[in-house]
């Protein structure tokens, strides 16, 4: 059953410690407060990382999220849960077995745990005019935009925040068209690995 507020209570903390760790997303949440909008309305999905993703995602369950997919990579995979009204949530994992050895996940997660947010998704209309704007704040960004002008799903992230010199957190743009909302697993691994090694 859905307690909208109890999961307030839960989301906008992890957002505010995601915020105080991620410089490029406090760039983005201060602009959009310069005009009263807010960073949370324009977030289109949350990523967190994990060992075991039913057991972690289970406080989301317990809240109203609902499984809707489930993702599948070369060395990790991921659960999709929605709930009307709230940013999609991403749930990742490397495998338990020998797939996942050579997937960052467990050690990311050895390090910073699982309680907070690896990422953010922002929902932009314009992909490569966001990244100029950001990129004249300072922001910089890994790889190269993840999907084709004019398809239905473009990403990137940016460079990843550091703690004790390992990559923490990254902030990704989204760019959707034709109503598409859902997650394309080239896309999203390819994204993983624009920061491996940053």
């Amino acid at each position: 059953m859905l307690n909208g507020a109890q999961l307030d209570r839960v989301l906008q903390p992890m957002i505010q410690d995601y915020l105080a760790r991620n410089q490029a997303a406090r760039v983005v949440q201060q602009a959009l407060d310069a005009i009263g909008v807010g960073l949370f309305p324009l977030i289109d999905h949350l990523a967190i990382r994990t060992t075991h993703i039913d057991r972690r995602a289970q406080e989301f369950v317990d809240l109203g999220y609902v499984y809707t997919e489930t993702l599948e990579y070369s060395d990790w995979w991921a659960k999709v849960y929605r709930l009307p009204g709230y940013p999609a949530l991403f749930v990742d994992q490397g495998y338990d077995d020998e797939r996942g050895r050579t997937s960052v996940i467990p050690r990311w997660v050895a390090k910073f745990g699982d309680r907070g947010l690896h990422h953010a998704a922002v929902r932009v209309e314009d992909i490569d005019l966001t990244m100029d704007k950001l990129g004249a704040k300072g922001v910089r960004f890994a790889g190269e935009i993840i999907g084709s002008r004019g398809s239905t799903l473009r990403q990137i992230f940016t460079v990843p925040e550091t703690v004790d010199g390992e990559p923490f957190s990254v902030l990704e743009l989204t760019e959707r068209h034709a109503g598409y909302q859902g997650f394309s697993p080239p896309q999203a691994d390819s994204l993983m690995r624009s920061t491996i090694g940053r």
